[in-house]
């Protein structure tokens, strides 16, 4: 359901046709002011009008706008639909990688700064971590190893990911205007090899930029255990 954030604020009671504030209710509220203003609009007190309650009433669900941020992020990861392992490692870490981005960024877009950044200290976010440890165990890695393999791979999907995000309302190289006029300035510098790649550089499908990363890394990792 979405809300609308309003001005009136019913002090210590919940909207009509909510009998009781919940943390969920909270969360939800929070997700609306991001979709709608950005993680920058989000605080208790916008929080609170969007559900018509007092600020106050929000602390005794939520401890600060720090865990309310923490909560959006966990929400949003826990809607991720983590793939059955197939067996193979290119495969699954595909799927994974895959499934990540669509949660991250697919239905709100805006609050993926927050799923890449925010420390989500839970246990919705084991289950990807498993299958992923599981397809380099299976690989031949140690489990020292599949850390650091792990790891890696998500250096790789956070950085690409904040780069498509942080890009997705500034227009850049995405505009057909602005990457035109983008390629024509690259063309005119004196740089050979700037100029040569003019056209692939002024502009940029993030979802094929991210399955040639992946696929690099994955041809890596393959090298390493193999």
């Amino acid at each position: 359901m979405s809300h609308a954030i309003r001005p009136e604020t019913r002090r210590g009671r919940p909207p009509a046709g909510q009998s009781t504030l919940s943390r969920q209710a909270i969360l939800g509220a929070a997700m609306d002011v991001v979709d709608g203003k950005g993680v920058e609009a989000v605080s208790m007190r916008t929080v609170a009008r969007v559900l018509g309650v007092d600020p106050k009433s929000l602390y005794n669900h939520v401890e600060n706008k720090d865990a309310l941020l923490d909560g959006i992020a966990g929400l949003i990861l826990s809607r991720m639909v983590v793939p059955d392992s197939c067996g193979d490692l290119r495969e699954d870490l595909t799927a994974i990688a895959r499934a990540f981005r669509g949660a991250a960024l697919a239905e709100h877009p805006r609050a993926a700064r927050l799923v890449l950044t925010r420390p989500v200290e839970s246990l919705i976010t084991l289950e990807p971590l498993e299958v992923a440890l599981a397809a380099f165990l299976r690989a031949g890695a140690s489990p020292e190893v599949a850390v650091h393999c792990l790891r890696t791979m998500l250096a790789f999907i956070t950085g690409t990911l904040l780069r498509e995000a942080e890009a997705a309302f500034t227009l850049a190289l995405s505009d057909p205007d602005m990457a035109t006029e983008r390629q024509r300035t690259l063309e005119a510098v004196e740089l050979p090899s700037v100029r040569a790649a003019a056209p692939h550089l002024a502009k940029c499908d993030h979802e094929q930029e991210f399955d040639f990363g992946l696929g690099l890394l994955i041809d890596a990792l393959e090298c390493r255990l193999g």
